[in-house]
Order: C-alpha cells, then sequence, then structure tokens
C-alpha cells in the first residue's frame, strides 16, 4: 500500500476512535445524572425526621420563657435524689493528690444529699480512692477489697446493701480487671469523673454494677470547692494542676491522669481565701509539673501565681510541689527568697545519678547538673532539699547505683522518696524496655540507698542543732503519747 494512503487510513482510524470514546464517556456521565436524579427523587418520597420521632404533647412540652438553672450542666449526668442509704466512708490511698482528689469528691456527694462518717462498719457506702504508681500500691487496695467483702456479705438485710467503690488512678488503669476479678465492686471513676459519683451511685443501688473511667481533656474542677475532710486541720493541698506531659518511661501518671489541663488562677485564688479565712496555716500547691503550669485564659504561669497566693495571707506558709529538673524557673527562685512566708524546702525529684538511666527514663537532665544547681539553691536561698528515688530501674547496672548513691552523699538531701522499681503496664518501659534487675538485687540497693540517706540526713540535722526555727505545730505525737504513757 503506498504510504499516503496507509497515513490517511490511520488518520481516519484515530478520528473513529476519538468519537466512540467521547460518545461513550458523555453516555456514562449522562446515564450517571440519570441514577442521581432518581436517588433524588427517592428521597425526596421517603420519610423525613419527624416521622421517627413521636410528638411531644404541647402540655408538656417545656416553654421558651421558663428558665433551666440546669443549662450548665452535662446533659449525660442525671441529679440523682438523696439516698435513703446514704452514709459514705473515703479511705484514701497513695499521694498528696488523691488526698485533694478526696475532697473534691466528698463536695460533691455532699452536695447530693450524703452524709460522711468516720467508721466503715456505719457507712452505706465505702470508696477507696487508690494509687497505681507501684504495685505494692494495688495490692494494697486488693487486700482490703477482701476484707470489705468479708464485711459486704456479713452485713444485715435491715440495714440495706453495702456499696463498695475504687475511685482514682487504680479505677482507670485496671477498670476491666477489677469489675470481672471483683464482682462486688459496684461503681468504678476515674480521676476526671468524680462529677458523674451521684449518677453512678444510683445506677448501683439498682444492683449493676456502674463505671466511668473518661479522661478529660479539660476538666480541673475549677467549680468545685473541696471539702476538707478533717474540720480541724491546720494544713491543706490545694491542686492547680492535673494529668502530665512529661511521658518518662517509668511513670503510669500521664495514662492514669490524662494529659496535662491548669486550673483558672482566679479559682485557686478562691479556694486559698477560703482556707486563710477558715484558719488553715500552710497551703501546698499541688501538680505533677508545677513548672509547666499556664492560665490558659490570662496567660500567668506557675510565677505569677505563687506571687498572688503568697499576698493573700502573709502569715500563711506556701509550699509548692513537684517541680520538674529539667525546666525550673530562675523567677520562682527569686520569689522564695523574697517571701518570707514562701517555705525555703524544695522537692525536686532526682530519681536517679546516673545520667545512662536518666536518658533511660526520659527525665531529661544529667547528674552533674543536678548537684550545680542545687548547690546553687542552697548558697542563693538556703533551701532545704528533698527528693525521690527510684532504685533497680531496666537495665541499671551497679555503676549506676553507686552513682545515685555519690549523689545523695553529694546533696544530702533532709527527706527522701526512695522506691524499688516496680514496671507499670502501659508506659513505655513496659513496651520498649526489659526489667532484668533481679527483685533481691533491687531489695538491696534501695537498703543501701535508706542507710545512705538516713547518714546523710542526720548530719543535717546536727548542723541546725542550736539554731532557732519556725515551726507549724499540726498535733499530737505519737511519740509524745509513747513517751508519756512510759513515764
Amino acid at each position: 500500500m503506498e504510504p499516503l494512503k496507509l497515513s490517511r487510513l490511520l488518520y481516519r482510524a484515530k478520528v473513529w476512535f476519538s468519537h466512540r470514546r467521547l460518545s461513550s464517556s458523555i453516555s456514562q456521565a449522562q446515564r450517571a445524572n440519570t441514577r442521581k436524579e432518581e436517588f433524588r427523587s427517592r428521597v425526596a418520597a421517603g420519610p423525613l425526621l419527624k416521622d421517627f420521632v413521636s410528638p411531644v404533647p404541647a402540655s408538656s412540652a417545656p416553654s421558651c420563657m421558663e428558665e433551666d438553672d440546669d443549662d450548665d450542666d452535662p446533659h449525660y449526668i442525671t441529679e440523682s435524689p438523696p439516698t435513703t442509704h446514704n452514709k459514705v466512708y473515703f479511705e484514701t490511698y497513695g499521694c498528696q493528690m488523691n488526698v485533694n482528689d478526696t475532697e473534691i469528691a466528698w463536695s460533691i456527694l455532699q452536695k447530693s444529699g450524703y452524709v460522711r462518717v468516720n467508721s466503715a462498719t456505719e457507712a452505706d457506702v465505702i470508696l477507696l480512692v487508690t494509687c497505681s504508681i507501684r504495685e505494692k500500691a494495688e495490692q494494697t487496695i486488693w487486700n482490703r477489697l477482701k476484707q470489705l467483702g468479708f464485711m459486704k456479705r456479713k452485713r444485715c438485710n435491715s440495714q440495706g446493701p453495702m456499696r463498695i467503690g475504687i475511685l482514682g488512678c487504680m479505677a482507670e488503669r485496671l477498670k476491666e480487671e477489677i469489675l470481672q476479678r471483683e464482682k462486688l465492686v459496684d461503681i468504678l471513676a476515674g480521676p476526671d469523673a468524680y462529677r458523674d459519683l451521684p449518677r453512678l451511685l444510683s445506677v448501683a443501688e439498682t444492683g449493676q454494677q456502674a463505671a466511668n473511667v473518661l479522661l478529660s481533656l479539660d476538666e480541673t474542677y475549677a467549680d468545685v470547692m473541696p471539702v476538707q475532710t478533717s474540720s480541724n486541720s491546720v494544713s491543706s493541698f490545694v491542686s492547680i494542676m492535673r494529668g502530665c506531659n512529661n511521658m518518662c518511661t517509668y511513670c503510669i501518671v500521664p495514662f492514669t491522669r490524662g494529659r496535662e489541663r491548669s486550673r483558672p488562677v482566679h479559682s485557686i485564688l478562691e479556694e486559698v481565701r477560703m482556707l486563710s479565712s477558715q484558719g488553715v496555716k500552710e497551703v501546698t500547691l499541688l501538680g505533677q509539673n508545677v513548672n509547666s503550669y499556664l492560665d490558659t485564659t490570662s496567660g500567668l504561669r506557675f510565677v505569677d501565681l505563687l506571687d498572688q497566693v503568697s499576698r493573700i495571707d502573709p502569715e500563711m506558709r506556701i509550699r509548692f510541689t513537684s517541680p520538674h529538673p529539667k525546666d525550673f524557673p530562675d523567677e520562682v527562685l527569686h520569689l522564695i527568697r523574697e517571701r518570707h512566708n514562701i517555705c525555703k524546702q524544695i522537692h525536686i525529684p532526682a530519681q536517679s545519678g546516673s545520667n545512662r538511666v536518666l536518658e533511660a527514663m526520659r527525665r531529661g537532665g544529667v547528674h552533674s547538673h543536678f548537684i550545680l544547681y542545687w548547690m546553687y539553691l542552697l548558697l542563693f536561698i538556703g533551701v532545704s532539699l528533698s527528693s525521690d528515688f527510684i532504685t533497680g530501674f531496666c537495665q541499671e547496672t551497679e555503676d549506676d547505683h553507686q552513682q545515685t548513691l555519690s549523689l545523695l552523699r553529694d546533696v544530702s538531701y533532709n527527706a527522701a522518696f526512695l522506691f524499688a522499681y516496680s514496671m507499670r503496664k502501659k508506659t513505655r518501659a513496659f513496651h520498649r524496655l526489659i526489667d532484668d534487675v533481679p527483685p533481691e538485687v533491687k531489695k538491696r540497693r534501695l537498703e543501701e540507698l535508706i542507710e545512705v540517706f538516713r547518714e546523710e540526713a542526720e548530719q543535717v540535722s546536727q548542723r541546725a542543732v542550736g539554731s532557732t526555727q519556725l515551726v507549724l505545730v499540726e498535733g499530737v505525737s505519737i511519740w509524745h503519747v509513747m513517751i508519756n504513757t512510759l513515764s
């Protein structure tokens, strides 16, 4: 075939195929439009939303002119009327934050008609405010539940059923296990669910188990004024923030108390003023890391809060715990030095004296920096120091342990909280590290830490002999009672 004729045939073939594709795409678009129109017609002819909602009689419909006092309350929480079996007893375990949680929970229940009693045998409701920071703390709760189970089974029918609740970190961490393993537990409430306690207890009265362990991104209980558990107490804990963002590898707190959020300054100042009017002489500001406090409504930081709190009552002693060593602000040191009512005592958790272990813990600090910084504190404002230490952390060597002992000797703490490492599920260490230090080695290292600490603390106390100190008398010491009895 001649080249010219072949070219013409190829050109005609291309034109024909392009026309076929174009007509095919047009027909497909037309069919799609037809289907859309058919679907719209079926929807238009179908039932409306009102066909699925039962009509409300006009007489029962609320008037738009009526005032609703509960508009601000969450609609999923229903207020239950006070029950006849309304005597509640609290047991608090663990840290100072749990003491404050108990006061918040009691404030909420008190408004719902519950009455507090001082003995478990008198109570209709027993609430355990729990801790999950170590295995020993949880085992204490398991043992206590066995005792309460015996009490619950022996309770007379005339007294009505006894309800038992687990509150706080353990409820958050072991929710399913608690409900399945201990059928005697009636309610679970995580640290962010205390507002829901009246409803949970109401559900429990019907014989069902009830739980709310949802964590919140904004709950600070800013509008709940805690009620002190002891009416004659001269000291009190005030929570300024909840949760933690540091994510140290060993720590369960971010998983049981959620992300970090700060309570508004005005709410904190209101509570401190109330405590001052009640005669409280010492307040401790609480947070997992007070350094990172930030009131998002005003932009005020921790140093601003500490400044305003210390001005409320010049005769009220102010403490705070705990700051993180990685970002302790110098402005706070200057304020402590200036204000006579801010206690010259700082608690900074060190956890270890080994750089390698601190890195594995994701603590963001080093041994040498700790010593230099704390010596600077001592020289600058004459503070006394306390700390936390964990021994036997994952892959801790004997050399790491000796470095921690060296830190205890170099700094000379006047108080310390010393613990053997206990791995917690959900933590980064549980997923990434190996708990390979034998229990007997942990025990021996802990004993050595305690021995060195006591030696150094004794020297700190000896250096204070002959000085004059202002002290807060909180009550009669058990040792004073024993001496009087023996004499």
